[in-house]
């Protein structure tokens, strides 16, 4: 293993000194405190103090004590317009900008008069930041009518709907301002930077959270690692929670889903305690690959819990607890489902396998168990200064289990081994930060320490019998003849396979008379190959940056130095620089920032990418697969330089238009691939990207009780070969460095959301308006221009032959009048003419038009809406309420693809109309 030289220590040290001593990553919340007292300077007791934020739609309350006394914990950074009303008073309101740990301190003198009966935002400056980095702020009373398209993944849901510069994808996975999965969160400054789609991780309730601001512009130099999206994720907490209260809520829905969970907040000046837990259990948990549900059954299960205490005034201690369990069928397409019928190991052998025993469908599985604890010390050093302290451990531990007939796993085209995985991504760490806030100066500095143990373990087999046949027909198609084990063998028409390797043989079970010994396999093999891999990943990271508030200027300077010692090893010193220029005349923000980072890989399967083309099974399967040899390449950190340009309008009381745009430079861009023909994922490198885009986002606070939001964008995702590390993906990808739009390329999208809810106790409706003009598609067959997959690379005529029925059916083609079926396919000779070829899924090029970068094949256009109607309060109850809603997602039940045949996941549709009822008791 490689080794950090000393020298880039002796550099991060000077960074880290030019800072202060031991100091990391803030926790996103502060405080806001302070005191209300008469003309005569007595304190007022239960005045009713109250803050708002009319964007993100933030509100508490809470009222003064005998000393006049008010606070606020866990409050996220924002601006936030607060307001005090008591009887015989007039109302006092006061504008806070809270941007650091350090408490807030405001001081009320009340006029005698009459109240307001209601405290309004009075001005449009109400409605901007100054902060030069831009971001999204969404709070539950904005997202609790909000129709989520995943349960199982709401809270990924919550970000592609409410966020510009989301691409959304399948199974809970969104791709950030034209990346992969470059996003990371901070949970209560727990930094997860690891995946969180349903298929790597499991995310926490949403139940759970309270407020989140999702950061898209430059990030600061307290965030690294993946920083395309920063989710900074604030929870929900019982400290100052006096009365207990809670939710009960059990909903049920199409496919059978049902959800039931409790949350639970109780509390007092010095501690409190909150609590959640819920039960999913779906019959369409996955995306799958039909229209049709089939095979895809899952549950979750979810438990979370955050303790607080405060030993004294100035100390606070809180702990995060939480432990998801999940279960889930792989989707099954009408080719796996009816494997035994079409399978020509089967077809003649009576619906047995090579092993004598049914073959029968597809039934492969995984099950994902995810385990946090976090705890965090926050220490008051005086009324200006903050330090902090904390500690995590959080493991994801990843089954995937095949079928129990390993032949029931051979999917044409898709899927040639069969294959099970035992994989655990365990990330130890702590961090300490110390926060300084005085006059213009709002200084932060930290150091953040982890470790990720990587444990990963595959057992694979061959289940096709042309992968790695030993003989080849006359007419040079492989032979799939189960007696033949040795090329000595392959007689009279029959001949020798000049790319047949012998150590594969070892682990194909379709060759039944296959004996240890031979074919020169050792007397241990058992016919299934146990891969094993083990990696340490250490991280180091120090910063310093400190926002300066200057008349209307304000500044974000900070630098930030990076450490990665795993597999490989590298260092970067990172400056981020952030202006913002506030025109308050106009009520407008102008901002420009710069970021440096470093790009880290995933953790994911890191190993293997890294280090399996190094061992011989590995190497073989993967040459086999790609046709040209394994790169061996490790993946190493990437460098990053990204440019923001933004721009922040409000118009009146009542609208506001927040945007930007993006440049981003990557040498060493990041992208998944597949282990030969598995489900398997890991990640590779390309030699660079380049990601221009824009995102913005309008919304209307509140006019009349009606409240909404728009945020669209276009980002281009435009990658350069050749591939550099990593396993392999094609083979067109070795030294070849041409540019192409990588598979979360979206040229547009776009959510519109309205809330309206004509009064307090009257019902409310909730309707999203989802477009995305699609991804750039998979492997579809064309004509001409850069796939050149017809006859002798021709323009006229389309091969199709490489698809199964099902798939094409799966892609919506068509040749003429004929519209494939599971098992009909568009030509019987698999050729059709380029005029009367076409899809209705997919928008694939016109012939001799297909260009990588300019014009791929993209998924079609969608247009998808989602509608709940609910009543938060049936009864009319005081502290007791019962509540009910009705959601429709997919309101018109249209059929549409988010990719095809990926090389990362293969091929899903979106959604079918899912309608779902919930009730609710409410304490």
């Amino acid at each position: 293993m490689n080794r950090i030289p000393s020298g880039l220590f002796a550099y991060v040290i000077l960074v880290f000194g030019f800072g202060v001593a031991t100091l990391a990553q803030s926790t996103g919340s502060g405080s806001i405190r302070g005191s209300v007292i008469d003309p005569s300077g007595a304190a007022i007791n239960g005045a009713t103090v109250e803050i708002q934020n009319p964007v993100s739609r933030y509100d508490r309350s809470t009222t003064t004590d005998t000393q006049g006394h008010f606070e606020f914990n866990n409050v996220p950074f924002n601006n936030y317009h607060s307001s005090v009303t008591v009887a015989a008073f007039q109302t006092a309101e006061q504008d806070v900008d809270l941007r650091s740990p350090v408490p807030i301190d405001l001081k009320f003198t009340m006029k005698i008069g009459t109240a307001s009966s209601e405290v309004t935002v009075t001005t449009a400056g109400d409605l901007i930041e100054t902060d030069p980095v831009t971001h999204t702020d969404v709070d539950r009373a904005l997202f609790d009518k909000l129709p989520l398209e995943s349960q199982s993944s709401s809270l990924s849901s919550l970000v592609t709907l409410s966020v510009p510069g989301i691409s959304a994808d399948s199974n809970g996975l969104f791709h950030g301002l034209g990346d992969h999965a470059e996003n990371s969160f901070s949970l209560d400054g727990q930094p997860i930077t690891d995946q969180q789609s349903k298929i790597f991780s499991n995310q926490i309730p949403l139940d759970s959270v309270q407020s989140m601001e999702v950061i898209e512009g430059a990030p600061p130099a307290q965030y690294g690692d993946k920083t395309s999206v920063v989710i900074v994720v604030t929870t929900r907490s019982g400290l100052g929670a006096t009365q207990p209260h809670g939710d009960v809520t059990a909903s049920y829905g199409t496919f059978g889903s049902a959800n039931a969970g409790v949350d639970f907040s109780y509390g007092g000046k010095t501690w409190g305690n909150f609590l959640s837990a819920n039960g999913l259990n779906s019959g369409r948990f996955l995306d799958g690959p039909e229209v049709a549900v089939l095979h895809d059954h899952g549950n979750e299960e979810n438990f979370f819990d955050r303790v607080d205490f405060k030993p004294s005034t100035n100390d606070t201690i809180s702990t995060n607890l939480g432990f998801t369990r999940s279960w889930f069928q792989t989707p099954n397409s009408w080719d796996a489902e009816t494997a035994s019928a079409w399978s020509g190991l089967t077809v003649d052998n009576g619906g047995l396998g090579p092993n004598g025993f049914p073959v029968g469908s597809t039934d492969q599985r995984s099950k994902i168990r995810t385990f946090n604890i976090s705890p965090t010390w926050t220490r008051l050093l005086g009324v200006h200064t903050v330090l902090t302290f904390g500690g995590f451990v959080r493991q994801d531990q990843f089954n995937y289990y095949p079928s129990a007939n390993p032949f029931a796993d051979l999917t044409p085209g898709l899927q040639l081994q069969t294959i099970g995985q035992n994989r655990s991504l365990t990330n130890v760490g702590g961090h300490a930060d110390l926060s300084y806030s005085k006059g213009i100066h709002n200084i932060k500095a930290g150091i953040l320490y982890e470790h990720t143990f990587l444990r990963e373990t595959e057992n694979l087999g061959i289940v096709d019998p042309t992968f790695n046949a030993v003989c080849l027909n006359a007419d040079g198609s492989p032979d799939t003849d189960p007696s033949l084990t040795n090329p000595s063998n392959c007689t009279g028409p029959l001949l020798s396979n000049p790319n047949f390797l012998p150590l594969l043989a070892c682990y194909d079970l379709t060759r039944t008379a296959a004996l240890p010994g031979s074919v020169g396999c050792a007397s241990s093999v058992s016919g299934l190959y146990e891969y094993k891999g083990r990696g340490d990943i250490k991280e180091l990271a120090l910063y310093v940056q400190d926002t300066i508030s200057f008349k209307n200027w304000t500044l974000n300077l900070g630098i930030r130095g990076d450490l990665y010692n795993g597999i490989t090893s590298a260092g970067q010193g990172e400056p981020r620089v952030g202006v913002a220029y506030n025109i308050k005349q106009t009520n407008t923000v102008l901002r420009v920032s710069y970021a440096r980072t470093m790009e880290t890989p995933f953790n994911e399967n890191l190993v293997l990418a890294s280090n399996g083309c190094l061992d011989p099974v590995i190497n073989a399967i993967s040459t086999v697969s790609q046709g040209y040899p394994c790169l061996t390449s490790p993946l190493s950190p990437g460098t990053r330089n990204e440019y923001h340009v933004g721009l922040q309008q409000a118009f009146g009381r009542y609208f506001v238009l927040d945007g930007e745009y993006i440049w981003k430079y990557t040498d060493r861009a990041y992208d998944f691939s597949i282990l030969g023909n598995t489900p398997i994922t890991y990640p590779i490198e390309w030699s660079k990207s380049k990601i221009p885009g824009f995102a913005v986002r309008a919304s209307v606070p509140n006019y009349h009780r009606l409240t909404a939001f728009l945020v669209f964008s276009s980002v281009a995702a435009r990658f350069f070969g050749p591939q550099v590390s990593g396993i392999g993906t094609t083979p067109s990808s070795v030294g070849n460095t041409s540019v192409f739009r990588i598979d979360h390329d979206e040229t547009f999208n776009s959510t519109a959301h309205m809330q309206y809810q004509p009064g307090k106790r009257m019902p409310w409706i909730g309707f999203n308006w989802r477009y995305d003009s699609g991804l750039v598609a998979g492997p579809v067959p064309c004509a001409g221009g850069n796939c050149n997959n017809g006859p002798n690379g021709t323009d006229s005529i389309v091969d199709v032959s490489g698809l199964t029925p099902d798939q094409q059916y799966e892609a919506g083609l068509y040749c003429g009048t004929v519209h494939a079926t599971p098992t009909r396919p568009i030509s019987s000779t698999g050729l059709c003419d380029a005029s009367q070829y076409g899809s209705t899924l997919i928008k694939i090029p016109a012939a001799g038009t297909e260009d990588d970068d300019h014009n791929p094949p993209r998924i079609g256009s969608r247009n998808l809406f989602d509608l709940a109607v609910g009543h938060d309060n049936l009864f009319g109850g005081d502290k007791r309420k019962w509540s009910a809603q009705v959601a429709v997602v997919n309101l018109t039940n249209r059929v549409a693809l988010y990719n095809f045949l990926s090389t990362f996941s293969g091929t899903h549709y979106v959604t079918p109309r899912t309608v779902t009822a919930t009730i609710g008791f409410h304490f």
